[in-house]
C-alpha cells in the first residue's frame, strides 16, 4: 500500500473550519521527519498592528524560523500542511478541545481527541495582558529559540537564565525610555551591533507588545556578526525592517534618521563615535552602556589634591571609568540631553553595568554644564577624545 497523500476529506475540513472560520484557534502543529532530519512546523494566531496573523514557526534540523501569514498565505500554508504525504503527526488545540492525528508509513490515520475543555479563547496573542517582564508581555517563544535561548518546545534553557535577565533589563530600560509618548514610529540605530540579540528583542517587544512601527538599522564593521544578523532577520521574518550595514560607523551613511540610538558595550572609543553620531542624526534617544576606557587612563595627569590617586593601577583605571563616563554625561548636557547615568543591569552579572540614558529636549549651551565641564576637563589636564569628535559643534559653546 502507497503513501496516503494528504489527510482525509472529513479531518482536512475539520482542520479547516476550526482554523479559519470558528473561533477559539489556538495552535495547530504538525511534526514529521525528512531526510532523516525532524521537521516541526506550528500555525498560530497573532494580533498586529496591522491586523490579525497567522505566525508560522518552523523548525527544521535546530534552526528556527518565523513569518508572519495573511490571510491567502496562512490558508495555502495549511492545505500544504494537509496535503503532505507519508507519516507525521498532527495536534490542533482550540479552545473547546485538542485533536491529535498520526498517520502512519502505510497512510493509516489513528485519531484521538480529549475531553471537551472549556479554556479561555485566545484568538490572539494577549499582547494587553500585564505581566512581570516584558519577554513575558508578548510570544516571545519564536525569538528566544532563534536566539538560542530556549528549546525547541520553547523552554529557556538553564544556561541561559543570566542572558534573559539582562534582556529583561534591557527592554524595561527602553520602556521607560520611550514612556507614553505617541504610537508613532521608531527607528532604531544600533551602533556596533554584533549579533544585535538586544536589538531583536526590541523589535519584538516595541512591534507586538507596544504596536509601535519599527525600522531597525545596525552597523558593525564584522563581516560575520552582520552575515549572522541578517540571517536572524530573514530566519524571523523581519528583513525588510531589521537591515545591517557592514562598515565603519564613522563614515557609514543610514537611510533612515534614527529616533532611538543604541551603543551597548563598545570598546573604548567606539562608544565615544556612537555617542557623537547619535548626536549628528539629531536621535531624541540615546541608551548607551560603556565597555572600557582606555583612552583616558593613559593621558591622565593633574588631579590637584586627588593626584595620588594615579600612582595606583587600579584606582586609576577605576578613575578613568568614572571621568570617561562623566565627561561623555556632561557634553550630552552641554548638546541639548537630559542625562541619567544609571545600572544597567546588576553587578552580579557585568562590572559593565553602567547605562547612559539620554533624551534630547533642553537648550544646548546651558552654562552650568560648560563650566562644569571645563572645570573637570581643567582639573585633569585632558581633552576627552569625544570631545576632540565633536570639535565645534561642542566647543562653540565653551
Amino acid at each position: 500500500m502507497g503513501e496516503r497523500e494528504g489527510l482525509s476529506a472529513t479531518l482536512a475540513d475539520e482542520i479547516r473550519r476550526h482554523v479559519f472560520v470558528e473561533p477559539g484557534f489556538m495552535r495547530l502543529t504538525q511534526v514529521a521527519r525528512h531526510g532523516g532530519r525532524l521537521r516541526r512546523v506550528s500555525y498560530r494566531p497573532i494580533d498586529l498592528k496591522t491586523g490579525r496573523r497567522i505566525q508560522a514557526e518552523t523548525t527544521d534540523a535546530g534552526r528556527v524560523t518565523v513569518a508572519n501569514l495573511d490571510d491567502a498565505a496562512a490558508r495555502e500554508a495549511v492545505e500544504a500542511a494537509i496535503a503532505q504525504p507519508g507519516a507525521r503527526e498532527l495536534h490542533l488545540q482550540t479552545a473547546t478541545a485538542d485533536l491529535h492525528i498520526r498517520v502512519t508509513r502505510k497512510g493509516r490515520e489513528l485519531v484521538s481527541r480529549s475531553r471537551e475543555l472549556a479554556r479561555p479563547a485566545e484568538e490572539a496573542l494577549p499582547h494587553d495582558r500585564v505581566k512581570r517582564q516584558p519577554l513575558d508581555a508578548f510570544d516571545s517563544a519564536p525569538l528566544l529559540q532563534a536566539l538560542g535561548m530556549a528549546d525547541a518546545d520553547g523552554r529557556l534553557k538553564a544556561s541561559m537564565r543570566g542572558k534573559t535577565d539582562q534582556v529583561n533589563a534591557f527592554l524595561r530600560i527602553l520602556d521607560a525610555t520611550l514612556g507614553e509618548e505617541d504610537d508613532g514610529p521608531v527607528t532604531l540605530a544600533d551602533c556596533g551591533c554584533g549579533k544585535a540579540y538586544l536589538t531583536f528583542a526590541a523589535y519584538f517587544y516595541l512591534t507586538q507588545a507596544r504596536k509601535r512601527t519599527v525600522r531597525v538599522r545596525g552597523i558593525d564593521r564584522n563581516p560575520d556578526v552582520i552575515a549572522a544578523a541578517r540571517r536572524m532577520a530573514e530566519d524571523l521574518g523581519i528583513a525588510a525592517d531589521a537591515r545591517f550595514v557592514e562598515g565603519d560607523l564613522a563614515a557609514c551613511a543610514l537611510d533612515i534618521r534614527p529616533t532611538l540610538t543604541l551603543s551597548l558595550h563598545a570598546c573604548d572609543t567606539a562608544t565615544d563615535e556612537a555617542l557623537a553620531r547619535a548626536v549628528e542624526w539629531g536621535s531624541r534617544h540615546i541608551l548607551c552602556a560603556p565597555c572600557c576606557q582606555h583612552e583616558l587612563n593613559k593621558d591622565l595627569s593633574g588631579g590637584g589634591a586627588m593626584r595620588a590617586v594615579l600612582r595606583h593601577g587600579i584606582l586609576r583605571e577605576r578613575l578613568a571609568d568614572l571621568l570617561t563616563d562623566t565627561f561623555r554625561a556632561q557634553l550630552l548636557r552641554i548638546m541639548g540631553y537630559r542625562v541619567r547615568v544609571m545600572e544597567f543591569v546588576s553587578a552580579e552579572a557585568t562590572a559593565k553595568n553602567v547605562l547612559l540614558r539620554a533624551e534630547s529636549g533642553v537648550a544646548p549651551g546651558q552654562g552650568e554644564a560648560v563650566s562644569e565641564y571645563l572645570a573637570l576637563r581643567d582639573l585633569w589636564r585632558t581633552v576627552p577624545w569625544i570631545e576632540q569628535r565633536l570639535g565645534d559643534a561642542v566647543r562653540t559653546y565653551f
